[in-house]
């Protein structure tokens, strides 16, 4: 079959290309915004891509079915000349449900934070412990080198977001994925272009709640009241939680981040890795708890997360000079600054930690969490905030910090005033969910010369 994909270059899409491919698809596609690390892997798949959304593709790469990706809308004119000339279309997960998860053990990770590094862990788990699992994650995980693959294994382990499907389906994606296993991780308000509060979303938390089998498992974040009330609406699997006080716990945590997992309150061993803060760690106890499912020994577990490499863009290094760290993390949410923020400081201590964000995602850049902005950054010694097109004030967000903020409306002020205020010692940390204008190399750049 041959199927182009409209927004490729997104983390699901791109995903889903790649399993395409290696499900015998002949597959192109079209994006207007192509950056690393989907932009190489799909070069790396040698799929062609077409710059735009003008509807000339369509002759040029004639399909048997397009599949659309939630990024299209109406008024796009190669969506408008789909719909005019009566072609086949579909969203992406109806695709995946319907060509690649049928007679699958899905193992799926919901949550407004975590959900890509959790769904990294757990395929990693399952493909230590020799399950050879198939995966789709919104990232690119360091120990598959690649974001999804498709394998002959029983088990899939997806990344199931709540956004809408396609502009044709509002329901949330992961509705579709019919878990066995269903992790819900955390769940606060997020996604203000399409989800009016935070009821709106426990509403789609609940109609995945209610497609997990009998036979399945939910494994809840114990910790989180909005989970909690998702539940009380009605719930038909056995349930496990995690967190303090709960089935799976935490018990002592060394300086090195090292931590002993508990399962009952009795110790089950310890998770040697390099990952910081307790955001982390709840990640790693619903991956265990999961692969448990699967059938995983929680020892095999243990050590498996020991040899964790973590995903892109997670806390990633992309370069140190003259003893400047840059970092770039995928975080674009106020709770995800201050945990990632957290983290650092844990491990850096008394150094400086230079925070240099972009609101980029729809929620942001309505400014529906400009009032959290400044307590989430609070953290960091110097904040640079690259505010372009917004409708909100983001200086007077950012006032609480004082002098400690700067925003600017273009990127290479920005590095400029970012290369004159740095030292040797400081640890910068980009934190957006794009490209980024790819200041991390413009940055390295400038602080090489």
């Amino acid at each position: 079959m041959r199927l182009h994909i409209l927004g490729i270059c997104g983390t699901f899409m791109g995903g889903l290309a790649k399993i395409a491919r290696e499900a015998g698809h002949e597959v192109t596609g079209c994006d207007a915004q192509v950056y690393p690390p989907m932009s190489e892997q799909l070069r790396d798949l040698g799929i062609a891509l077409h710059e735009g959304y003008d509807a000339g593709q369509l002759d040029k790469y004639a399909a048997d079915l397009y599949v659309v990706g939630n990024a299209m809308t109406r008024g796009k004119p190669v969506v408008e000349e789909i719909l005019n000339r009566g072609l086949p279309y579909v969203s992406g997960p109806q695709w995946l449900a319907e060509h690649v998860l049928p007679g699958k053990w899905v193992l799926a990770v919901a949550g407004t934070h975590g959900k890509t590094t959790t769904s990294a862990m757990l395929a990693w788990i399952l493909a230590d412990a020799g399950l050879d699992p198939g995966f789709l994650v919104g990232g690119v995980p360091r120990n598959f080198h690649v974001s999804a693959r498709l394998t002959d294994s029983p088990f899939f382990v997806i990344e199931a977001d709540e956004y809408d499907t396609a502009f044709f389906d509002k329901r949330s994606k992961f509705v579709w994925y019919r878990p066995r296993t269903a992790v819900l991780n955390n769940l606060e308000f997020d996604h203000a272009d399409i989800f009016p509060d935070l009821a709106a979303i426990e509403t789609q938390f609940h109609h995945l709640v209610r497609i997990v089998p009998a036979n399945g498992l939910v494994v809840a974040n114990g910790a989180e009241a909005s989970i909690g009330r998702v539940l009380e609406r009605g719930c038909w699997t056995s349930v496990e939680r995690f967190g303090p006080g709960h089935m799976w716990s935490i018990g002592a945590v060394s300086p090195d981040d090292s931590f002993e997992v508990r399962l009952h309150g009795a110790p089950q061993g310890v998770v040697m890795w390099d990952a910081t803060g307790e955001h982390s760690r709840m990640n790693a106890l619903a991956a265990l708890a999961a692969a448990r499912h699967a059938g995983v020994p929680l020892a095999r577990g243990i050590e498996a997360l020991s040899r964790f490499l973590g995903v892109k863009r997670r806390m990633e290094v992309r370069g140190m000079v003259n003893g400047i760290t840059v970092y770039d993390d995928f975080a674009h949410h106020p709770t995800a600054f201050e945990t990632t923020i957290a983290g650092l400081r844990k491990r850096v201590g008394r150094a400086r930690i230079v925070a240099v964000f972009e609101p980029r995602s729809n929620t942001m850049k309505l400014g529906t969490m400009q009032s959290r902005l400044a307590r989430s950054l609070e953290g960091a010694d110097l904040v640079y905030c690259y505010a372009s097109h917004l409708g909100w004030d983001p200086e007077g967000a950012l006032s609480p910090l004082s002098s400690r903020a700067a925003v600017y409306s273009e990127l290479d002020p920005m590095v400029e005033a970012l290369g004159q205020v740095l030292r040797p010692g400081d640890h910068v940390l980009v934190m957006s969910n794009g490209g980024f204008g790819g200041i991390h190399a413009k940055l390295l750049g400038r602080l090489s010369r």
